[in-house]
């Protein structure tokens, strides 16, 4: 399978970009490059079938057109720094996530592997480059089942998880046959036992969170059914397995149960999934199972599969000894109980618990001592406050059939309608109207977009982020099977609006831009930024928010970065030292409009090469 690309085709792409970078978005589709070594044949067409009319869309909002020397003047007037690369070392760099790093940290409640990122003066400020061979991913669905070696050459899994049908390396590529550690015959036969209880098919469940995920093949086969799983697990000695999952293009951080608060709001999840993830759900006074009930919808379901569930069966192929499990699962019940959940389903090492709808049910549980309610006003500030061994309660309701936090649509028409939080007033100073005109607005947005960039619908970009999701309108607006958006509210928001994200049946994460994100790099394909810099001023520098999002961004990936003129003329000073193409476009309602559009593309290089300009 032939990996190599033509340097005289890939010139020529580079010297088209100074014609158009709009040209650019087609050409480059061809002439990516892939597992094949070949371009997508989706690209390809529209590359052959374009005309110099595709080439005039962008300048109409050319800015440079209707302010001709304000922006190369200011870039001229200041010498324009230039990013090195990073030693060869640093192609995987997780600079929150480093293992030398983990390793001073306590290993109690698995703080080592939780974020310790490198301090101020430690910081890289280079550019972290691909490894050599490194090629695009396979598009989807392909990817769900073949990842190309050179892009995570990592076999330790292939011989550790063989007879578990994880992954198995065949020639230049892995190959994800769909099992797992519970489910060696398939994640598929595995999702059609889960949703003999659970409702999958008809939109009721929309988002979960597999815990300790592996490659993630449970959300991978998810994705047909509609239902879009944010999985996460640890970077520890199953190298790159969160790496592996964005690969195949499934939603996937790393991340891990230890001592601080996950960093997803309350009631976010349909469903939370454990296929032995090795949690020790019924320890430190259940407090585990008491933050996957906060992230857990009303109605919502949790599924426990493996230890220690039938452990009366299976103790001597689990070689744990009979009073372990029994201890283990009987604390896990007595948690479950003082949640008020109830048991739906159990048979063979699969059980099943579903989230009361309100607190009408659990009455009892008011007066019983083990109940320990959480004090907080604020049951979404979560980044990096600890976790407590305490009971999330559930909103106010007024009848026994109400749903707590507000009932929800089914999927797709929760993705557009008022969410609850909204309706509710939970958000302040946000109103049904303005959440409308805000996705009204966020559709024209989108549809300018697309007009700029031709492959921003055709499954080029499949693992998507916005760095300042607001309430998801852009996620919503380019709503498709072919791709999924990581939704990231930052910390410091005016608004908390994470949690309406989540209620429109979109996934996304809390995140402090000041930060790495927990993330390997090159897991991202297409990276869209609103208003992100204008809201980080005088936070942190911009060069190393910048530099971010050139790790995580793969070679030939795409950004969209909106904001006021001033400050996109600032960024593109930075980037012009950071091996990116760009353009700066005016917004779609005119050159009248402060706010404008910069559109870039990140140059494919790798370690030990110098791209060509």
């Amino acid at each position: 399978m032939a990996i190599k690309s033509d340097n005289k085709t890939r010139s020529s792409v580079q010297i088209f970009i100074v014609f158009s970078l709009c040209c650019f978005f087609y050409i480059l589709g061809a002439w990516q490059r892939s597992g094949f070594g070949k371009g997508d044949s989706i690209a390809l067409e529209m590359t052959n079938s374009a005309s110099a009319a595709d080439c005039n869309i962008v300048p109409s909002l050319n800015f440079e057109t209707h302010h001709a020397g304000e922006s190369s003047a200011l870039v001229a007037s200041t010498k324009v720094k230039t990013f090195e690369p990073c030693s060869a070392r640093y192609t995987d760099y997780t600079p929150c996530h480093d293992q030398k790093r983990a390793m001073t940290f306590p290993r109690e409640s698995m703080i080592y592997r939780e974020r310790h990122c490198v301090p101020e003066n430690e910081k890289l400020r280079c550019l972290v480059p691909a490894p050599k061979g490194y090629v695009t991913p396979f598009s989807w669905p392909k990817s769900r089942d073949y990842v190309p070696y050179a892009n995570a050459p990592y076999k330790a899994l292939t011989v550790e998880k063989a007879i578990q049908n994880w992954i198995q390396y065949e020639g230049e590529v892995f190959r994800f046959p769909g099992g797992g550690t519970q489910f060696p015959q398939g994640a598929d036969k595995y999702i059609d036992q889960l949703a003999s209880v659970i409702p999958m098919e008809n939109g009721t469940v929309r988002t979960a969170l597999d815990t300790g995920c592996g490659v993630a093949s449970w959300g991978a086969y998810l994705w047909s059914r509609n239902v879009r799983a944010m999985s996460f697990a640890p970077r520890d000695s199953h190298e790159a397995q969160v790496q592996f999952a964005l690969e195949r293009g499934v939603p996937a951080v790393i991340g891990v149960l230890g001592s601080i608060k996950l960093p997803y709001p309350t009631r976010a999840f349909d469903m939370a999934h454990c296929s032995r993830c090795l949690i020790p759900w019924g320890a430190n006074d259940g407090m585990y199972l008491m933050e996957v009930d906060r992230v857990l919808r009303p109605g919502g379901y949790w599924i426990l599969s493996g230890p220690p569930i039938n452990w009366k069966v299976n103790y001597k192929a689990w070689q744990r000894p009979r009073e372990d499990l029994q201890e283990e699962q009987r604390r896990i019940e007595e948690t479950a109980k003082l949640l008020c959940w109830e048991k739906k389903y159990e048979h063979g090492e699969i059980a099943i618990w579903q989230k009361r709808l309100n607190d009408e049910a659990c009455r009892s549980r008011q007066d019983d001592p083990r109940a320990n309610f959480c004090k907080t006003d604020d049951t979404d500030d979560v980044w990096y406050k600890k976790m407590e061994a305490c009971i999330t309660p559930y909103p106010e309701t007024s009848s026994s059939d109400e749903v707590a936090g507000g009932e929800l649509q089914v999927f797709p028409d929760r993705l557009n309608s008022v969410p609850p939080r909204i309706s509710s007033g939970s958000v302040s100073g946000v109103t049904a109207d303005a959440y409308e005109d805000d996705n009204r607005q966020w559709k024209k947005h989108v549809k300018a977009y697309k007009r700029i960039n031709g492959l921003l619908d055709t499954g080029r970009y499949r693992n998507i982020m916005d760095m300042n999701a607001g309430f998801g309108g852009f996620a919503a607006a380019i709503e498709s099977q072919k791709l999924w958006v990581m939704n990231v509210v930052p910390t410091i928001a005016e608004k908390n609006r994470l949690g309406v994200v989540y209620e429109r049946g979109l996934i996304g994460i809390y995140h402090d831009w000041c930060e790495a994100f927990s993330t390997y790099p090159r897991t991202y394909d297409l990276i869209h930024a609103n208003h992100l810099f204008s809201l980080y001023k005088n936070k942190c520098n911009a060069d190393d928010i910048l530099l971010e999002m050139d790790r995580i961004l793969r070679p030939e990936g795409a950004v969209i970065i909106r904001d006021d003129v001033d400050t996109l003329i600032k960024v593109k000073r930075i980037i012009s030292g950071m091996r990116w193409d760009s353009k700066l476009v005016d917004h779609e309602d005119g050159p009248l409009v402060n706010e404008k559009v910069l559109i870039a593309v990140k140059q494919y290089w790798v370690t030990n090469f110098t791209a060509s300009h």
